[in-house]
């Protein structure tokens, strides 16, 4: 296989011209290319609004004129030393291999506390291996999650074992299924990650797109179905679950004790319990488990027109091919606070994502299609435990906790909004400007700078006069500001060795929640990391 880097196409090209162009950097006629696998498209903007993508390329070739018992390899590498050119090289490309199993024997199978990203996929390729594992899950199957969550978006009643932020597919369910990461993957987990996706209903695109996501909607019915085949291949998922109490002999994990008062055993448990699980996280330290309070980031949504943002990065107000826009900005204050979007949302919605009565959280949503009105992003600036009034490994839980009471108490329990100009005045807004809110959930006016503590109220400031020098219009005085933005990541690591495992031997802190990934994918690879972990050191059933 020959990989082709740097191939330069405009946007909205014909498929045949990806062949042709192949070709002519291959030197080599059209016809005698077999096959061709996109392995990166990324977009190239810099001359907007003439726009550009950006390819990376698997070609295989059919058989070549050469010496007989040339392998098709070495003919491959004949073509690429005769063409001479730096974008052209022999394809790297391998594909993921899960562990040997060990050989220690399981009297119980393993078990898997939450069925979000990281609990979802160890369980997957657990099953798949033979491990036949319980996953449980304090919330419910996303159809009847997805009825109380409308249900709570319309009426405002919280149901708090099942929401935005519990039940089956954890609290990316309902986002905007992003599913870039950052993460450095020699093992190929990412790859693995995307394809499994795909098998499950994703379109294609997501194994190439640079920026890949797959909305609220295509994600529902995608973990669904990986739930399914957890069961074909042995494993059981029970609903309606909360995990309340461990049991444990001589510094090893045999077991766990559920809200029902079952105890169920067990020599390997894993922790994908999700950056919302604060009880359980109260659970966890009151029976000894090692964790500390960990930095992550707090703020505001802001919503724009989506057409105002096409035009900034694209130049015109809409390119089919491409759908809505995105962005990602940083900016570090005058005090030094680092302030940036975050989980940006292209036609999106801002939706209540409150997970615990009287206290109020938000978060972004997008459909597939990214067909909404208006962008939004949160705007976020990293806290500390510096910033903690106390130094305990709950102290950023409480921290939390305050911010969404007042964000609370301010709106009479609705998602609380101020216009940009009103916020950097410190004046109530009291009618809107020609951006609507795109809206989950009931909203009101209110005082969104009495929220957050000052120095992140001015470091926000500056961030958005700074954004609005990149983006013209990001700081116009009727864009939209709601809050609070205060479920970034987990406020907790949960502490594990090298072996993935806790002090508590065979406890196995996973995901998000445990403080070791930050989104679906990076989520969901943890999960298959984990999983590999306690394959290998036992046996299938």
């Amino acid at each position: 296989m020959i990989q082709i880097t740097q191939l330069k196409l405009p946007v909205g090209h014909q498929p045949e011209e990806l062949k042709t162009k192949a070709a002519k950097i291959l030197r080599v006629a059209p016809d005698k290319i077999e096959t061709i696998v996109i392995r990166r498209q990324s977009l190239d903007a810099r001359k907007k609004p003439e726009l550009f993508y950006i390819y990376t390329l698997d070609v295989e070739l059919k058989s070549l004129k050469c010496p007989k018992g040339k392998t098709k390899k070495e003919q491959e590498k004949a073509v690429v030393h005769k063409v001479k050119n730096v974008q052209i090289l022999l394809s790297p490309r391998e594909g993921y291999c899960f562990v040997k199993p060990g050989i220690q024997k399981l009297a119980h199978p393993p078990i898997v506390i939450g069925t979000g990203p990281a609990g979802l996929f160890c369980g997957l390729m657990l099953a798949r291996e033979g491990y036949r594992p319980l996953l449980l899950e304090r919330g419910f199957d996303v159809l009847k999650r997805q009825e109380m969550v409308t249900q709570f978006w319309e009426t405002g009643i919280l149901d708090v074992r099942s929401n935005v932020q519990f039940g089956e597919g954890g609290a990316g369910t309902f986002s905007d299924g992003k599913l870039n990461t950052l993460v450095k993957d020699p093992q190929r987990r990412n790859q693995l990650v995307l394809e499994i996706f795909r098998e499950f209903g994703a379109n294609e695109e997501i194994l190439y797109q640079n920026k890949p996501h797959i909305g609220t909607d295509v994600l529902s019915r995608i973990v669904k179905r990986m739930r399914e085949e957890i069961i074909r291949f042995g494993g059981e998922v029970r609903f309606g679950c909360q995990v309340t109490g461990l049991l444990s002999e001589q510094g090893r994990i045999c077991g766990v004790v559920t809200e029902q008062g079952e105890n169920i055993s067990a020599e390997a448990v894993v922790l994908a319990i999700g950056h919302s699980s604060r009880d359980t996280f109260a659970m966890l330290q009151n029976y000894g488990v090692p964790m500390s309070a960990k930095a992550f980031a707090v703020g505001l949504r802001i919503q724009h027109p989506q057409k105002m943002i096409n035009c900034s990065q694209y130049g015109k107000e809409r390119i089919p091919e491409l759908g809505a826009a995105d962005y990602k900005l940083t900016w570090k204050s005058s005090l030094g606070r680092g302030v940036y979007s975050f989980c940006m949302c292209p036609g999106g919605y801002v939706v209540n994502a409150s997970s615990e009565s009287g206290k109020l959280a938000i978060n972004g949503m997008s459909y597939h299609d990214r067909g909404g009105a208006n962008a939004n992003s949160a705007l976020i600036v990293t806290v500390t435990p510096d910033d903690f009034p106390d130094n305990t490994p709950l102290a950023g839980v409480a921290f939390q906790r305050r911010l969404e009471e007042l964000a609370y108490q301010c709106a009479d329990g609705k998602i609380p909004i101020q216009l940009y100009g009103d916020f950097r005045k410190k004046g109530l807004s009291s009618a809107l400007g020609d951006v609507f809110p795109q809206m989950k959930g009931a909203w009101e006016f209110a005082a969104l700078h009495q929220i957050l503590p000052p120095v992140l109220c001015e470091a926000l400031m500056e961030g958005i006069e700074s954004f609005g020098q990149k983006i013209p219009g990001f700081n116009r005085a009727d864009a939209i500001l709601a809050g609070v933005e205060s479920r970034t990541s987990s406020p907790v690591r949960i502490w594990r060795d090298e072996q993935l495992e806790s002090k508590i031997k065979g406890l196995f802190p996973c995901g998000e929640g445990a403080g070791y990934a930050g989104g679906i994918t990076s989520a969901a690879m943890d999960g298959v990391r984990v999983a590999e972990a306690i394959a290998r050191r036992y046996s299938p059933f």
